[in-house]
């Protein structure tokens, strides 16, 4: 059976636990913190980050997007993206927007955990700055229509229904439902999916010193 290490609030993670359960590919998952220093990340990523995937014969592939498309490639059906070359092409752009989005995020989380003296303002404020033009340009593509991208559920769909959750739990104060009410209402249809409801992101503990 496929073992995927993952940790609990990570977006990309998300996305991975997302397909799998779309597909209904059994997998056990196991959770880690990539941050501290029991993590065993490093044996199967020497890039040391998650989510990792870890195959029937032992070894492992890595990096979200990736993973994504060995699924695709090895699990065709049901298929995640759409039939046609530019509906694809739009497909993947959406991830890499979010996934960008989700970037952004992570550097401006860390960089509010540092000593205040020592954090950078114009660094956050950059970070802000793509982060407001990601959500911003995700919600312009999107518009009113039930799927991100084409007519049926897939990756496009997973990657902003990620990025939101994800803004959600570590973000909640920030107004991005009340600025983009159509792509709450996205959120909110895509949170209602069994494969968004089992992967419900929380935060974790850190417990070793990130910065």
């Amino acid at each position: 059976m496929l073992r995927l290490i993952s940790a609990t609030p990570s977006p990309y993670a998300r996305k991975v636990r997302i397909a799998l359960a779309e597909k209904g590919i059994p997998f056990e998952l196991q959770t880690e913190v990539p941050w501290d220093s029991t993590t065993r990340t490093p044996q199967y990523n020497p890039l040391e980050k998650l989510p990792v995937l870890i195959l029937d014969d032992g070894s492992s592939i890595y990096e979200s997007r990736f993973i994504l498309e060995y699924l695709e490639a090895k699990y065709p059906m049901p298929p995640m993206l759409p039939d046609d070359i530019d509906g694809t092409l739009a497909a993947r752009q959406v991830e890499v927007l979010c996934d960008g989005v989700c970037d952004a995020f992570v550097l401006l989380f860390f960089e509010r955990h540092r000593v205040l003296e020592h954090r950078s303002q114009a660094w956050m404020a950059r970070q802000q700055r793509k982060i407001d033009g990601g959500i911003a340009a995700l919600a312009r593509i999107a518009g009113d229509r039930e799927y991100v991208v084409g007519d049926r559920f897939g990756l496009a769909d997973i990657a902003a229904g990620t990025v939101t959750g994800y803004m959600s739990v570590r973000w909640p104060d920030y107004p991005w439902r009340a600025h983009h009410p159509n792509l709450a209402a996205l959120s909110d249809r895509l949170e209602q999916r069994p494969s968004f409801r089992g992967s419900v992101p929380y935060p974790q503990t850190i417990t070793d010193a990130v910065v």
